[in-house]
């Protein structure tokens, strides 16, 4: 019918992969479950804020109605956009963090399974900001970036760094907040989050004895790998052309900060040279040259820039053009960013089981097409019953075919450069005689 609005799903199929009881126990730890019967209880209000991140361009207001997220047996289902705010704030942050921590774990330990590299699995940890309502309290709670010539930005932000495997592009772990923070105490936060025998892949903006050596001396087998800075200094401790071992030394202030430093700390350089013929050294915590050798190490940084895509696809393919977030008080845009997360690992999960079912990596998926068939499927899933819903999943992964990216981008790459955007005037020409 012409001038319909669209049914949105109920999430009954996604309940294979979000277990009921996980919600649960993320609620009873939090203190946020529903005491008292309320038309939108608190497990509801869980699955409203990751379908307002699959949903981005729906009201939240039709979210609620056509999800049927009310108590199904009550008279007058209607439920007024205070009480949805209100359902929202009485939940918080704390119970949508819960369960992205159990899910996140669970669901990265399950596809991590046959694709380490030489017994290790491959992480990456990797920075952006997602920016808010332009808010008193979002302004004052998260900051905006204020550029040299002192004007600050239109909007607030909050800056991100997550933990993401290389294999699948699965988030295993995340910390937000303050845009001032810098990245440095972020990742210093997800440090512990990092699996034993494990190899993480950093940027150079990382190299930091302090965040490599506590992540090479905690647990068993941790490793690290980052590009060294065109101002890094060392000795050199042995005469090898390309692969050599380096010595550098702690500087006072960081000792000065952290007296556990030592004075001085060894790694292994690798000297690489990318196709676009840049030389480039890398610097690892993987000293055995024969158990780690330097052409695989270099393919697993090239990885690494793989990750970048997965904020691409956050902010614009699942968030669409919309890069603000709905929510306009800090525990609410809290709130929405761990339904985001969560949102963007559903749909990555789900690539993976494919993946597997078809014997293809999950990076060979894309994700765009994904997402599409994803909220079309769960579309018709609200109008099905229960007993067709393996067929549906199953038809859905059967549509490998569609998913697979061209072969032509496969190991594409492109040059790291700015580019100027196009004027919005035409420039008038000054001629001199």
């Amino acid at each position: 019918m012409v001038g319909k609005t669209p049914t949105l799903p109920d999430f009954t199929a996604l309940s294979q992969h979000i277990d009921p009881q996980w919600i649960a126990n993320a609620l009873a730890l939090t203190g946020k479950a529903s005491v008292r019967r309320r038309k939108l209880p608190a497990e509801q209000v869980v699955w409203l804020v990751i379908a307002l991140a699959m949903y981005r361009h729906q009201s939240i207001a039709q979210v609620v109605a056509e999800l049927d997220l009310v108590l199904p047996d009550e008279v007058n289902p209607a439920i007024a956009n205070s009480a949805v705010t209100q359902a929202r704030q009485r939940l918080g942050q704390e119970p949508l963090a819960q369960l992205f921590g159990l899910c996140a774990s669970a669901w990265d330990e399950r596809h991590q399974r046959g694709r380490s590299w030489r017994g290790l699995a491959r992480y990456a940890i990797d920075g952006s900001t997602l920016r808010t309502q332009d808010t008193t309290d979002n302004r004052q709670h998260f900051g905006a970036q204020e550029y040299a010539s002192g004007v600050v930005a239109s909007y607030p932000q909050l800056r991100m760094l997550t933990l993401t495997s290389l294999a699948t592009h699965l988030l295993r772990d995340a910390v937000f907040g303050e845009y001032g923070k810098n990245e440095m105490r972020y990742a210093k936060e997800l440090i512990e989050a990092i699996p034993e025998h494990s190899l993480t892949v950093f940027d150079r903006g990382f190299l930091s004895a302090e965040i490599l050596l506590q992540v090479q001396q905690t647990g068993t087998q941790r490793h690290w790998l980052i590009p060294a800075k065109s101002n890094s200094q060392w000795e050199k401790l042995d005469k090898h052309p390309t692969d050599y071992r380096v010595r550098m030394k702690v500087s006072p202030q960081a000792r000065k900060a952290n007296s556990c430093l030592p004075a001085y700390w060894e790694a292994r350089a690798i000297e690489v040279i990318s196709r676009h013929g840049q030389r480039r050294i890398l610097l690892t915590s993987l000293l055995d040259a024969k158990a780690w050798p330097a052409k695989e190490i270099a393919l697993q940084y090239e990885q690494r820039w793989h990750i970048e895509t997965s904020y691409r696809e956050l902010k614009q393919e699942m968030l669409g053009a919309g890069l603000t977030l709905r929510s306009g008080n800090p525990q609410t845009v809290r709130q929405e960013v761990w339904g985001v997360l969560l949102a963007y690992n559903l749909v990555r999960l789900e690539m993976a089981e494919v993946a597997r079912e078809e014997g293809v990596e999950p990076t060979e998926l894309s994700f765009t097409v994904a997402l599409h068939y994803l909220r079309y499927e769960w579309h018709w899933l609200a109008t099905s019953s229960p007993g067709t819903l393996p067929k549906h999943l199953q038809r859905l992964r059967q549509r490998l075919g569609d998913l697979l990216v061209s072969k032509q981008r496969r190991g594409r790459q492109c040059p790291r450069v700015v580019k100027k955007p196009p004027a919005r005037y035409p420039i008038r020409q000054v001629r001199f005689k």
